[in-house]
């Protein structure tokens, strides 16, 4: 089995053009790696790939789910290896592209979950009422109650009741791990502007068109560029203040997502030239060449 090339890095680096790109230079077939990009209907404030970028190579795991469905890490990490199977049974390689580390890793390491384990995110509970839920499990616990991404993490433990490994950071296949850079206030940049094309392209109109979801739907009141519209169709937020959280929620997002890559994956970095993005592509795919096979 030739080795997984993963593409990994924050929101508006460029991920999904260079992985369509490679998937044709290499004979692949991508992997959805984006937790929003799975759910139908969801496409502009996903960026999830175009109908046309999507003929241009084989894509998996995108819009196999209804907006009202849960889907969680489990139902991903159990999709992606039989995806995997799939797809070297064929002959060809395979790519995983995409921002939600806590999926990718999960696919490709031993996380060992039980059926059914969620990643509930308890945006309806406020933290006081995470660390109530944590103690009645184990009352002596002591963490911060303005901790809310432990509060969440730890809550999820106890009720996916699961198992401790000593494994957890095996890998199960041979993988590379590229990473897409740039300075942080060309990123920041970047996601300001693509968060105003998305405007142009029609996302207030894809909200109106999810307005009767929102009640019924986990993944829009959590998914950044789609939960800040809560407030706005409860008229309780202008579109302008929407706006400016999504490219902030955004922003915070992509700072998150580096910590995660730089911790958790044996990653190959490359800034990207957004002058010339061919030649980070050439850069990357001559790279991939020597890489000896398995």
């Amino acid at each position: 089995m030739e080795k997984i090339i993963v593409i990994i890095g924050p929101t508006g680096v460029g991920k999904t053009k260079l992985s369509i790109e490679l998937a044709k230079k290499i004979n692949a077939e991508i992997i959805n790696g984006d937790s929003v990009a799975i759910y139908k209907k969801l496409n502009i404030g996903s960026a999830k790939p175009t109908e046309e970028e999507q003929s241009m190579a084989p894509h998996h795991l995108i819009d196999i789910k209804d907006p009202e469905e849960e889907y969680s890490v489990y139902d991903y990490q159990q999709d992606t290896r039989k995806k995997i199977e799939e797809i070297t049974s064929r002959g060809k390689r395979v790519i995983i592209v995409g921002g939600t580390g806590l999926y990718i890793k999960a696919a490709l390491y031993n996380y060992v979950f039980t059926k059914g384990t969620k990643n509930n995110t308890y945006f309806n509970l406020s933290n006081e009422e995470i660390l109530e839920k944590i103690k009645a499990y184990e009352p002596g616990i002591t963490i911060h109650k303005n901790n809310r991404k432990r509060l969440v993490r730890t809550l999820n433990k106890y009720e996916n009741k699961e198992p401790i490994t000593t494994e957890k950071d095996k890998c199960l296949y041979p993988i590379t791990v590229i990473g897409l850079t740039a300075p942080r206030e060309v990123i920041y940049n970047r996601i300001n502007q693509r968060v105003d094309k998305m405007m142009n392209e029609g996302l207030l109109e894809e909200i109106l068109s999810l307005k009767e979801d929102y009640n019924k739907s986990r993944i829009l009141n959590t998914a950044i560029g789609y939960k800040e519209f809560r407030p706005y169709l409860d008229k309780k937020e202008t579109l302008d203040d929407v706006i400016e959280q999504i490219k902030l929620n955004s922003r915070h997002y992509a700072k998150r997502q580096y910590t995660f890559f730089r911790h958790q994956f044996p990653t190959t970095w490359y800034e990207v030239n957004f002058d010339n993005f061919e030649e980070t592509i050439n850069k990357i795919y001559n790279d991939i060449k020597k890489i000896p096979k398995l």
